[in-house]
């Protein structure tokens, strides 16, 4: 558990208005770098006549192969605000947070009323710290998939071990039954350990 870290449950959003101007977080899980640009982009898109959308995110990559731990993938933008007064106070919010593999977008559709840079920070911090409190904050370990393929004869020792285990699994059944396996990174090695035991090493393991 040494390697778990807080993220979200889901996606939230929610709104408000400061002296005329609207603003609305949106927040979303994100697992990699992509999937945050994507987001971005979505709501970029649907919000494409507001005065600014202001992105932030903190999504975990490798920095190595597999095992060799992670390092983290900070990004912010005051996307035409003044400098300093909506990209960092967003992002401090899922520092401050903890939250990892969460990327959120603030956008703003201007009232009339210049806020002043101080009263930007408060407002871009408030939509980010209430579309977290939408979206949930959970506790997650690091995940790994693998493939496990066995005969029909098999499939049934496999599937009572992945049920009676703390993971998630999807089987397709064709020539043989191929498991899809979900399951956290530190329990892999003896998730494998036992169900090649248990069919006698005939479960060909991905």
């Amino acid at each position: 558990m040494t390697d778990a870290y807080r993220t979200l449950a889901g996606r939230g959003d929610a709104r408000f208005e400061v002296q005329g101007s609207e603003f609305i977080g949106y927040a979303s899980p994100a697992a990699t770098v992509d999937e945050a640009e994507a987001f971005v982009a979505e709501v970029r898109e649907r919000h494409a006549d507001a005065t600014h959308n202001v992105p932030c995110y903190r999504v975990r990559v490798e920095s190595g192969g597999p095992g060799s731990g992670h390092m983290l993938r900070e990004y912010q933008s005051d996307d035409g605000e003044p400098t300093g007064s909506a990209g960092k106070p967003a992002l401090n919010v899922l520092q401050q947070r903890d939250v990892e593999n969460a990327v959120v977008v603030v956008t703003r559709y201007y009232g009339g009323t210049n806020l002043g840079v101080g009263g930007l920070a408060r407002a871009y911090s408030r939509a980010v710290k209430d579309a977290l409190d939408a979206a949930g904050v959970v506790e997650q370990r690091p995940q790994e998939r693998l493939t496990v393929a066995v005969d029909y004869d098999d499939s049934g020792t496999v599937r009572g071990i992945l049920e009676s285990a703390d993971c998630e699994f999807d089987a397709d059944y064709g020539e043989n039954v191929a498991f899809e396996v979900t399951v956290a990174r530190e329990d892999a090695d003896g998730l494998r350990e036992r169900l090649a035991d248990a069919t006698s090493g005939r479960a060909d393991l991905q």
